[in-house]
């Protein structure tokens, strides 16, 4: 896929793990996904980004059979998710953004009831459930009603129970959203581990270093479309190389001192929403703080700070889609 282009999978000459073709999906008024098409390969973490309400969760319940889409086709590990919806669902394994634990159950049931639910034997069930707890270091608490656990081990819990019957593709939507730092650490440790053992992993997130930490590829949408995709390197790159960041004191003189950096600056100059702070793109070089700072100082605009960073992904996502990643909330739809 490039620039949001579909691939079939004709043409493709090999089996995609995740493949939507032009998907579309109407609430009332608001299209959540206007003919989106992407794919990823096995054994990669992909990462999804976009702007609240761009239809990452819903891309998610289309892909794991939860939605319907109006048009368009949605497969995974080769099986037409319409089609065949039965089919699909026994290759996937989901996380959703809320812990789906029983917490009436202990630990060891949540997940030996869940391998019941996939036809497992008992015997079967009772093994991989042991297998499970001591993956996920769940042993000790195995025994305890899941009542008591803390946020970062019902994820954990949630995560081995997405993962008992061994699916082809894990679809994570979220899967950090309300952890304290230290859980959310030790969640990335965990879904590193899963993509170094090659399990093939779809990953929504609101939080961008989470996607340049853990993705292999990250995709971003707004507004239904794939926008753009790539590395986070290539994704930076896209917007140039080192920026400008000018912080200055007052919004009235934000036009004054985007036109006094024109000459030192190598293309547009970007604002950030709702605050005095220009981006401008500069060639590499020295004395461009200095400089900077004495034209502002020329045309009476006030600095509270200056410096030179590369692009982050944050800079990239406010480029793309005009929305700054502060708009992410953990409570809103997407």
């Amino acid at each position: 896929m490039r620039g949001g282009t579909p691939c079939p999978l004709a043409s493709l000459g090999r089996v995609h793990a995740v493949e939507a073709i032009e998907l579309t999906k109407v609430f009332g008024q608001t299209r959540a996904r206007d003919g989106l098409s992407l794919h990823m390969e096995r054994g990669s973490i992909l990462g999804v980004l976009g702007p609240n309400g761009a239809g990452k969760t819903t891309a998610v319940k289309v892909f794991t059979t939860l939605l319907r889409p109006d048009s368009g086709r949605a497969i995974v590990d080769g099986i037409d998710v319409l089609a065949d919806p039965a089919q699909a669902r026994a290759r996937i394994g989901l996380t959703g953004q809320y812990a789906a634990v029983d917490e009436r159950l202990t630990g060891r049931e949540n997940l030996e009831y869940v391998a019941r639910l996939f036809h497992m034997s008992h015997a079967d069930s009772r093994r991989r459930a042991a297998e499970l707890l001591e993956r996920f270091d769940l042993v000790e608490a195995g025994e305890r009603v899941a009542l008591g656990y803390s946020g970062g081990m019902r994820r954990r819990l949630d995560i081995a129970m997405s993962l008992i019957a061994k699916p082809a593709v894990l679809f994570l939507d979220e899967p950090t959203t309300g952890l304290d730092p230290r859980s959310r650490l030790a969640m990335w440790e965990l879904i590193e581990e899963l993509g170094t053992e090659g399990t093939t992993t779809f990953l929504t997130t609101q939080y961008l270093d989470e996607a340049e930490a853990l993705a292999n590829r990250i995709v971003v949408i707004d507004q239904g479309h794939v926008i753009a995709e790539g590395t986070a390197d290539e994704l930076k790159d896209r917007i140039g190389g080192d920026r400008l960041v000018v912080t200055i004191a007052s919004m009235a003189n934000l036009g004054r001192a985007a036109e006094a950096l024109a000459p030192l600056a190598s293309g547009r100059i970007e604002t950030a929403p709702d605050e005095p702070i220009l981006f401008v793109p500069i060639q590499t070089g020295g004395g461009v703080i200095p400089n900077a700072i004495r034209v502002l100082d020329d045309c009476s605009c006030s600095v509270v700070d200056v410096e030179v960073r590369r692009p982050s992904l944050d800079d990239v996502f406010l480029t793309l889609t005009g929305a700054s990643p502060d708009d992410f909330s953990a409570g809103a739809a997407s």
